[in-house]
């Protein structure tokens, strides 16, 4: 898959989302769907590799501008003693690495707790994610002005994204682009 830097459907067509370009390595399916849970869930950290190398091809496969900076999607605190380890940051932490970006998991905070995304109908998905994200206040100066890429392991409706993306340009980000390892295909994708 390959990023899209205009709104495609008719419903970005309508409302076009705050992402400026998202770029997704692999549709979410068989054998990728079960090797993500794997990572997310259990710590499957041997296949952080792999999946990176399928997003590095796909970032230079769409010639995207390198940010400023590359930052991972923060889990709450709850979350983050459940798994473990926040599979997002440890992507971020490699892919920066890799492409000589600057990754501070820092500066973006998640609030609260909230339920997770994946047990619920894709409709609620948008409420869930209201409000539960800040830019830690004694950084923010650091983001002012600055482009921002944000990376996830799979983007569904992308509500988690878009509620980041939204905080990030009221906090005077300039602009905000999401890289996924995965995307579920959108209704009518064939």
């Amino acid at each position: 898959m390959t990023g899209h830097p205009r709104p495609q459907c008719g419903r970005c067509l309508l409302q076009a989302p705050p992402l400026d370009r998202t770029v997704a390595a692999l549709e979410y399916g068989f054998p990728w769907d079960g090797l993500l849970q794997h990572f997310k869930y259990h710590q499957a950290l041997e296949l952080r590799e792999s999946l990176l190398e399928r997003l590095n091809c796909a970032l230079n496969a769409s010639e995207v501008n390198a940010p400023d900076w590359l930052l991972p999607v923060p889990l709450s605190a709850e979350r983050l003693r459940e798994r473990g380890y926040n599979q997002s940051h440890e992507l971020a932490r490699a892919l920066a690495r890799r492409r000589g970006l600057r990754c501070e998991p820092d500066l973006l905070l998640r609030v609260r707790h909230n339920a997770a995304q994946a047990s619920l109908k894709l409709d609620a998905r948008a409420a869930n994610v209201r409000g539960i994200f800040a830019v830690d206040p004694l950084k923010a100066d650091q983001l002012r002005g600055t482009t921002v890429a944000l990376l996830d392991d799979v983007m569904t409706t992308g509500a988690t994204l878009y509620e980041l993306a939204r905080v990030l340009l009221q906090a005077g980000v300039m602009s905000v682009q999401a890289w996924v390892i995965a995307r579920t295909p959108e209704p009518g994708d064939g």
